[in-house]
């Protein structure tokens, strides 16, 4: 009964963190998904209109079905450090010293030419070989990629705001602004170069406050 009662309120937990992880990802992630699904629809021929409605809707599924999985791996790993910190509790003291250095290498990411490999590919598209094919399964799957895609490029600051906090709105918000200018600024480097420097300096920072 006790070990029931335990795998219930894990669950209630897991599901609570992951609807609050979504909620926040959908308005997050919709300035870089409408462009995506306009290429989408263009490309596709052939179907009626509200098929092609449709199948709209199942490639934004298979978007969001990519970042549903990254926040219950984040969920698992903020349960382990957490367990992790019960058990042992110096590691406490080495928390601001690591939240220091994951910024820092948050940061970095954003400054690399990998980045703006994967910048150029959200944006345009290019990852996604050929002319997406008219039926459901196929839909899935280009939203599937289409996510995969994204969340590539959103790793340094998806790793930066879940080191920050997802309960931090400032951040939150942030981030939220410098994903939209990436995919929509007519010099989308330059957000994400900007962007790297601040995260770093914030890691420089934190670490020096420890």
């Amino acid at each position: 009964m006790e070990m029931s009662m335990s795998q219930h309120g894990w669950y209630g937990a897991a599901a609570g963190y992951l609807g609050m992880w979504m909620a926040m990802m959908v308005p997050m992630m919709l300035p870089a998904l409408i462009p995506m699904l306009s290429r989408y629809r263009r490309s596709v021929s052939g179907v009626e209109r509200m098929q092609l409605h449709g199948l709209t809707v199942l490639v934004g599924a298979g978007y969001f079905a990519v970042w549903a999985g990254l926040g219950a791996a984040t969920y698992a790993g903020s349960v382990s450090l957490m367990a992790a910190e019960m058990r042992w509790g110096e590691i406490a003291r080495w928390l601001p010293a690591a939240t220091g250095l994951l910024l820092v290498a948050a940061g970095a990411v954003q400054l690399t030419p990998w980045k703006a490999r994967q910048l150029g590919l959200c944006r345009t598209g290019a990852g996604c070989r050929g002319a997406p094919a008219s039926n459901a399964a196929a839909a899935w799957r280009h939203g599937w990629h289409l996510g995969v895609q994204c969340s590539l490029c959103c790793t340094g600051l998806m790793l930066a705001l879940v080191t920050v906090g997802m309960m931090n709105l400032v951040a939150t918000a942030a981030v939220t602004l410098v994903i939209s200018a990436e995919r929509l600024a007519p010099v989308p480097l330059r957000v994400a170069r900007i962007a790297g420097v601040t995260i770093v300096m914030l890691g420089v920072l934190t670490i020096a406050g420890r």
